[in-house]
């Protein structure tokens, strides 16, 4: 039964079988739904023989069984009440709310500081002018104002170099795996979780639950689970052009970016010209994979993307990390006005090169 445990395999039947669903009308889907219950636990039904059946045949079986569960999950929207706001949504939205708040209260010296934060750390883009979203969209960095995978990375590296003193033993495995599971559960609640953030929060928390257990942390594996995971809590986000663009962007990266980077001569890895020919590998893997899709649904092309993901990209990764630093500080009254003052300068660094950009 090898075949049947690879989880990639297994996934992308689900997936399909959610895409079937998807296309079927919500007026068939109840008579639908009804019929294919009895097929999709014909698995648990039969156990006892596929024990004794060929090996080929109980794959067969399993393998038709997560393409009908997932045309099943697809029909039934698999969660019922799934859109209702949970009273954890609500206390969510509101701590969203005080965060801004806190944001607003901070005394940056520019005035676009505290806007781009909150639309980094909340997805509240109401306070940015016109002009700066034009600048954001004309230089290709529009992603980095769509609260995605990138962002929860960025939080999560800060978190794991946070969390790095306490050392290597299980207890401060399952410590860390505990804090970040609620934090960052917490975070993609209070942040709208989009498509792209519960896909990131997936992907992170399978690969720290197959750490703490001790098992490998196959890269694709983990995407896979996460993949199945977030189709089962909802089916319909499949519909969404974040979810597509999400898995296709992480796609790129397991695919295309071990062929780009195995590219550049073996050298010292502390070669600055690695670094940079890594960063526009990354680029590139991604805007290979997402760049059709963003075309038919845009037609639009982002022709600095690699320049803008070559410098924008480090700017916001320490414009977040300071920002995150200054409000834990500033909740306990300790936070230096020189971190305020590195925050502000990083946001206005990051609008300039944008707009350095967005003029080519």
């Amino acid at each position: 039964m090898a075949l049947a445990k690879n989880i990639e395999a297994l996934s992308l039947l689900f997936t399909l079988g959610v895409v079937a669903g998807t296309a079927v009308s919500a007026a068939s889907a109840g008579p639908l739904s009804g019929l294919l219950l009895p097929l999709v636990l014909l698995p648990v039904l039969l156990r006892d023989k596929l024990r004794l059946s060929p090996e080929k045949w109980a794959i067969g079986l399993c393998w038709a069984s997560f393409l009908l569960l997932g045309f099943f999950c697809a029909l039934s929207r698999a969660v019922p009440g799934l859109e209702e706001p949970s009273a954890l949504k609500i206390w969510a939205m509101g701590a969203a709310d005080a965060l801004r708040a806190r944001i607003d209260a901070l005394p940056f010296g520019a005035d676009t500081t505290a806007p781009l934060l909150k639309a980094f750390l909340t997805a509240d883009r109401s306070g940015l002018e016109a002009d700066t979203l034009a600048t954001f969209r004309t230089s290709g960095a529009s992603h980095l104002l769509a609260l995605s995978g990138l962002h929860m990375g960025i939080i999560y590296l800060l978190f794991d170099k946070l969390t790095q003193p306490w050392g290597g033993s299980r207890a401060a495995a399952l410590v860390r795996f505990a804090l970040f599971g609620l934090g960052g559960g917490f975070f993609t609640l209070m942040t709208g979780a989009s498509p792209s953030i519960v896909r990131a929060y997936l992907f992170i928390l399978i690969g720290e639950i197959l750490r703490v257990s001790g098992r490998p942390r196959k890269p694709s594996r983990v995407l896979c689970l996460a993949l199945l995971a977030q189709l089962v809590l909802d089916p319909s986000v499949i519909r969404t052009l974040g979810f597509q663009l999400s898995y296709l962007a992480m796609a790129g990266i397991f695919l295309l970016y071990p062929v780009l980077q195995s590219w550049y001569p073996e050298g010292s890895r502390w070669d600055p010209f690695r670094r940079i020919w890594q960063a526009s590998a990354l680029a590139i893997s991604c805007q290979v994979f997402t760049g059709p899709l963003a075309w038919l649904r845009f037609h639009t092309f982002p022709r600095h993307f690699l320049l803008t993901n070559l410098m924008a990209i480090p700017v916001t990764t320490g414009l977040l990390a300071s920002a995150v630093t200054a409000l834990l500080l500033d909740a306990v009254n300790l936070c230096p006005p020189f971190l305020l003052k590195i925050t502000d300068s990083l946001s206005r660094l990051l609008l300039w090169i944008l707009q350095v950009i967005a003029s080519l």
